[in-house]
């Protein structure tokens, strides 16, 4: 077909790109040809300036296909007076209003202050959507009010909640509808200052509508009105409505389709819209909804400096060298210079909406001219939209609940008397009295995670040794200044909590504090989707001991000649599984590998040790001189820490049996980190011990750096 769109802004140029993708001859223009010249197969109006203007009425004489109303049918848009009375007498739910014609402010404001709530002042004729204003108080109230009564205006009272676009194709007899979508009015980012003709839309917004619902509450009737007075409506029927705690509710009706709402919704239509357009001149629409694809759309407009007021025109524009799937549609461009307040708009369309709108901002990042604006917050409602709930937001509360319910038990085993408050509390209380008998109490605090094994115990399944490893890292690193443990706080956090999983580490927390003597005093739980990949998670712990400042270690009088004693670990601690990981990522954790007893798995996951029990009786003996944790920085790095400058370790490396595990690793490894502190960490981890007693293995004068 030889399809003329009229008009020259951004919609036509949205409806005259979707004629063009199916073949058809398209040409944009402010007017109809001559009566003599060669009349179009189809004519779309653009502006609603046309339409009121009667072009479909002209378009029916020459007997031209027009797809738009007749000027009377446009006066929905014409006029808000009349949109507003005829959606009354047709039952559609809206605000409470007035219609006023020039002249009359003081009835206005008696009117005004007879309803006692806020209004929004609205011109009654056409303002090319800059015609409302929302007054944020009185005073502007009063202002508006006396702007608009140089002509007809109306008072409608103020609603609240998002808005939404309710447009349809219409053949006289049935609306058929496109996805919704959600424009932004308002100049600034947070739908702030000015309104304007819009300044980005995306679609289907994500809202928790029935589409033919609405389509038949606010659509339909107006058809069938129009319809029975005998003047059926042809074109695009655009509602535009809002989502207020009542339901939804009529704002205003448009004669045309919206703008920049077209440059959403047209690049979704999987159909030859010029085809539907003539279709529906004869009344014929295809049934059924219309054909969409299964995809996002989001525009984003550029404006000039000025705009909504006084847009700054002639500036050169530079223009995307590509476009990232997405799509231009030029507004106020003439020959690469700024000729309107709305210069361009670019959609992007993908999948779903984030990657629709990443490829707008995307191809958008290549305009530039002086003083653009861009609002950066275009389609910001939608994460928000479909929450119906905490959970909906990942955050599932329930789910937390019934993780408390079931470590309770295990938590309050671990409580004495010394317990004030514990599970459900805001926070943990702790007895001082169970340390009011000492002479000089410190209280030492250790603070840790378990490192990159959570992924493995993740993956097999098995995660209440997670609960014994934190406690007990924790444990040794406060025996480590000879304190013996009083409480532990736990911090659980994961993308999304399993009460389940939680429950069953937290049990391994409470069995390591009973066997430790310490409370498990409380804990937090945190649900972190987006932090987190899914499955994720972490975990981690504070411990607080006591001990006698007079016992507190390490002491100052380490000297050459002293005893180092190693005390054997479990199995590997912390930032060893980094390199495990690497080590046996192709290697499956149900294997026993040759010199195993058991699968690879649960020789990884064997809990860190209590050495508790094992060194108390030593450090009974007021002998011990210094502790090092022996942990993520193997030997060469936790032993330095406790020692005087002067004084060094002098420890033969193969001088105790190796577990096989450590051998394991250490043949898989060898290559590699023969030299490495944090391989050699992973078969020497555990205890060293200092005591005055001469022994083969030393302390001797050391000139290597040391690490607090």
């Amino acid at each position: 077909m030889n399809v003329l769109v009229l008009g020259s802004g951004g919609r036509e140029r949205a409806i005259a790109w979707a004629c063009w993708q199916h073949g058809h001859e398209v040409t944009v223009a402010d007017e109809l040809p001559g009566p003599a010249e060669t009349q179009p197969d189809l004519v779309i109006p653009g502006p609603e300036t046309a339409l009121v203007a009667g072009v479909a009425d002209e378009c029916a004489r020459r007997g031209v296909p027009c797809f738009g109303p007749l000027a009377e049918l446009a006066r929905l848009e014409g006029s808000k007076s009349y949109a507003r009375r005829l959606a009354t007498d047709l039952g559609i739910p809206g605000p409470r209003f007035a219609c006023f014609v020039a002249g009359e402010a003081d009835a206005a404001v008696a009117w005004l202050d007879g309803l006692g709530t806020a209004v929004v002042v609205k011109r009654d004729g056409l303002a090319a959507g800059k015609g409302v204003t929302v007054p944020a108080d009185r005073a502007e109230t009063l202002v508006a009010i006396a702007d608009a009564a140089d002509g007809s205006f109306v008072l409608e009272e103020q609603m609240s909640g998002p808005e939404c676009s309710l447009i349809a194709m219409c053949d006289g007899w049935r609306a058929v509808p496109f996805p919704l979508a959600q424009d932004h009015k308002r100049i600034g980012e947070g739908d702030t200052g000015a309104n304007t003709g819009g300044m980005g839309a995306y679609a289907p917004a994500p809202l928790l509508l029935d589409l033919d619902a609405l389509t038949a509450a606010f659509l339909q009737p107006v058809l069938d009105h129009f319809a029975a007075s005998g003047t059926p409506y042809v074109g695009f029927l655009y509602a535009g409505l809002m989502l207020t705690a009542h339901g939804p509710r009529l704002v205003e009706y448009n004669a045309r389709l919206g703008d920049p709402e077209a440059q959403a919704l047209l690049p979704l239509l999987d159909a030859d819209l010029a085809e539907l357009a003539l279709a529906a001149t004869t009344g014929a629409l295809p049934p059924g909804p219309l054909p969409v694809r299964d995809a996002s759309t989001c525009a984003v407009v550029a404006a000039a400096p000025g705009y909504p007021g006084s847009p700054r025109l002639g500036d050169l524009v530079t223009l995307p060298l590509e476009l990232h799937d997405a799509v231009s549609f030029p507004a106020g461009l003439t020959d690469g210079h700024t000729s309107g307040g709305r210069v361009l708009a670019v959609t992007g369309i993908g999948d779903d909406l984030e990657t629709a709108r990443a490829n707008a901002y995307r191809t958008l990042s290549d305009v530039d001219f002086p003083g653009m604006q861009v609002r950066r917050d275009i389609a910001w409602r939608a994460p928000g939209a479909t929450l119906t709930s905490y959970a909906a937001a990942g955050v599932d509360i329930v789910e937390g609940n019934r993780a408390v319910t079931r470590m309770r038990g295990a938590v309050e085993r671990t409580h004495g008397a010394e317990v004030v408050r514990g599970v459900g509390s805001f926070g943990g209380a702790f007895s001082a009295k169970a340390i009011a008998s000492m002479d000089d109490p410190v209280l030492v605090a250790s603070t840790d995670g378990v490192g990159t094994k959570v992924e493995l115990a993740a993956a097999l399944g098995r995660v209440r040794s997670l609960g014994h490893d934190i406690v007990n890292h924790c444990v040794g690193d406060v025996l480590v200044q000879a304190a013996r443990p009083l409480f532990f706080l736990d911090y659980i956090a994961a993308s999304r909590l399993d009460a389940d999983m939680v429950a069953e580490m937290v049990t391994g927390m409470a069995e390591a504090c009973e066997a430790a003597g310490c409370t498990l005093l409380g804990g937090e739980t945190a649900e972190m989707p987006g932090v987190y990949t899914p499955g994720s998670f972490d975990i981690a712990g504070t411990l607080v001991g006591v001990v006698e400042r007079r016992d507190l270690l390490p002491r100052g009088d380490v000297v050459a000649g002293d005893l180092l004693v190693g005390v054997a670990s479990s199995g590997p601690h912390t930032n060893g599984y980094s390199l495990l990981r690497t080590v046996f990522r192709w290697l499956p954790m149900d294997v026993t590998p040759a010199g195993l007893d058991r699968p690879l798995g649960e020789a990884l996951l064997e809990p860190h040790r209590n050495y508790l029990g094992v060194l108390s009786g030593a450090l009974a003996t007021g002998r011990v001189k210094a502790l090092a944790h022996i942990t993520g920085g193997g030997l060469p790095e936790n032993v330095p820490r406790v020692l005087p400058p002067d004084v060094d370790a002098d420890i033969e490396l193969g001088s105790w049996p190796v577990p096989p595990l450590f051998r394991l690793v250490r043949d898989a490894a060898r290559r590699s980190t023969t030299t490495s502190s944090t391989a050699r960490s992973t078969w020497a981890s555990g205890w060293l011990r200092w005591c005055p007693r001469p022994t083969s293995t030393r302390c001797g004068r050391r000139s290597t750096s040391r690490r607090g």
